[in-house]
């Protein structure tokens, strides 16, 4: 496969969520967790093995020989099934992925070199990665902290929209905190909400003034 050895936004993506399936997988099999949060996991699962399939006919689209790339894009394709009782060792087959991912980084410092080799881009990268996972643990610490009866976040459907609501900075209203954990949570959400947009602003500024200096 072609891009293997290249750290790009796409395979450091594919690093950090294969690192988050996995750790999702081991705890959801040795822990019995509490039926919300097993929902809100399955949700989750079902969106990264999305972005997973979508990744495996990208590769697939840009290969140049099809054959040759289905020697492990099996892998890939099998690794992109949902996490199905029945079907849960194909997900382990992601580590051999991983495994070939990074193998051509044999240092942090070089692993670092590549992501920020375009700094703008790779901040932007790095950023954006952080603020699903950011998602996916608030909406899972909300259910956790959020145990007090007057509490209007009590299902799944309601932790995820109140987490997207909280770090995009709308604040809808309809659902918010009242726990003073809850409200912790919310303030960190809303601050890492308006530096995930300030850096979503600067690259495009950036963008826009690389192209001005080409230009002239």
């Amino acid at each position: 496969m072609q891009n293997e050895n290249k750290l790009d936004g796409l395979n450091l993506a594919v690093i950090i969520l294969t690192f988050y399936v996995l750790g999702a997988l081991v705890v959801d099999s040795v822990t019995k967790l509490p039926p919300e949060i097993s929902i809100l996991l399955m949700y989750f699962d079902y969106l990264i093995c999305i972005f997973f399939f979508c990744e495996f006919v990208y590769r697939f689209c840009k290969s140049g020989d099809r054959l040759s790339f289905m020697k492990w894009g099996w892998v890939d394709l099998l690794s992109s099934i949902p996490m199905v009782d029945f079907l849960r060792a194909g997900r382990l087959l992601r580590l051999i992925r991983l495994l070939r991912v990074i193998r051509a980084f044999r240092s942090s410092q070089q692993l670092l070199n590549h992501i920020f080799k375009n700094k703008a881009k790779g901040t932007l990268t790095s950023v954006s990665i952080l603020a699903v996972l950011v998602i996916i643990f608030s909406a899972i610490a909300i259910l956790q902290v959020e145990n007090d009866p007057n509490s209007n976040i009590k299902t799944a459907e309601d932790a995820i929209w109140w987490t997207y609501a909280t770090i995009t900075t709308v604040g809808y209203g309809d659902k918010y905190p009242v726990t003073t954990e809850g409200r912790l949570l919310a303030m960190l959400l809303m601050t890492f909400g308006v530096g995930l947009f300030g850096t979503f602003t600067a690259y495009v500024a950036s963008v826009f003034v690389g192209n001005n200096v080409e230009e002239k």
